[in-house]
């Protein structure tokens, strides 16, 4: 199943502020915070939506009721709610009565820039593979939660230079508020796929340190990792791509452009520099590669 890309999404709801951020394009990243209004017509009444998954995170509180289908799972959800989306999750959302109120943020994992030393979003309790989407609320939870979603919704109208710093901040603010609420989980055995799956990540994130090695990455291809992991690569491209969605070469692309438009913000490193870095076999190439994720090439985007 192919999933919702976020212009799909900015023709179905309208962002808070009401239109996509026009500065946004120049981010590491995406970020947005929308708001749900207003009777649904007959909404416990249509046919029932078809399941989908979406091509970045959502974290959506809501004020309603109505039942949510994922994997081989139905609950009822509300009055109060939070709802939880990752890239891998497939899901369907049925509202059960006719007003539905609230609000959602959206962002990608590229939003929040890994954490040195420590986990990267897919690793996070909340949204790893596996985790419940649904935590139900009592009025004041859902005050909290609706307070942090309503300093987005003024910081991404302001004129402020650093606001998406800002709006980092706020959204790290949410994820651990979130998180308090989740019930503690007891303890339990990591299946042997959800290990490998976290053994990849943190073979990835080691390629890329905060110094710049003085040679180009070690590891460059999914055979590389693979090797380093002791698994067969069609082995090691299963896991990841049920537990993330993605195949092992589409990670290591996405973390090697992250990792591109890091280094052309906030290092002195000249194009080439990082082409080699990068391992690419010459500047072209790694323009070419740095324009089909970016749509910018990397003088533009440094610009």
């Amino acid at each position: 199943m192919k999933p919702v890309a976020i212009d799909a999404l900015y023709a179905a709801f309208t962002p808070a502020v009401g239109d996509a951020p026009p500065d946004m394009r120049r981010e590491l990243g995406h970020f947005d915070v929308f708001t749900v209004g207003g009777p649904q017509s007959g909404a416990p009444h249509r046919p029932p939506r078809h399941f989908n998954r979406q091509a970045f995170y959502k974290i959506s509180l809501t004020h309603g009721s109505g039942r949510l289908e994922f994997a081989d799972q139905s609950q009822e959800a509300g009055p109060y709610f939070l709802f939880l989306a990752t890239p891998s999750l497939r899901y369907r959302w049925t509202p059960t009565e006719a007003t539905q109120t609230g609000c959602f943020c959206i962002f990608t994992d590229e939003f929040l820039p890994p954490a040195r030393g420590g986990v990267l979003v897919e690793e996070l309790p909340l949204f790893r593979p596996g985790a419940h989407p649904i935590i139900t609320l009592t009025e004041a939870e859902y005050r909290a939660v609706e307070a942090i979603l309503r300093k987005m919704t003024q910081e991404i109208a302001s004129t402020y230079a650093y606001k998406y710093d800002l709006l980092r901040t706020y959204l790290v603010e949410l994820i651990h508020l979130v998180q308090k609420l989740q019930p503690a989980p007891g303890p339990a055995l990591v299946p042997a796929p959800a290990r490998l799956a976290t053994q990849f990540a943190e073979l990835l994130e080691q390629q890329f340190p905060i110094d710049a090695p003085a040679g180009p990455l070690r590891l460059r291809t999914a055979r590389d990792y693979a090797e380093v992991l002791a698994v067969h690569v069609v082995h090691l491209n299963r896991v990841l791509k049920e537990a993330t969605g993605h195949t092992t070469t589409t990670l290591i692309s996405n973390r090697l452009a992250h990792e591109a438009r890091v280094r052309l913000k906030q290092s002195a490193q000249n194009v080439s520099e990082i082409a080699d870095y990068l391992g690419f076999a010459d500047v072209a190439h790694f323009c070419t590669f740095f324009k089909r994720h970016t749509g910018l090439t990397p003088g533009d985007f440094r610009q």
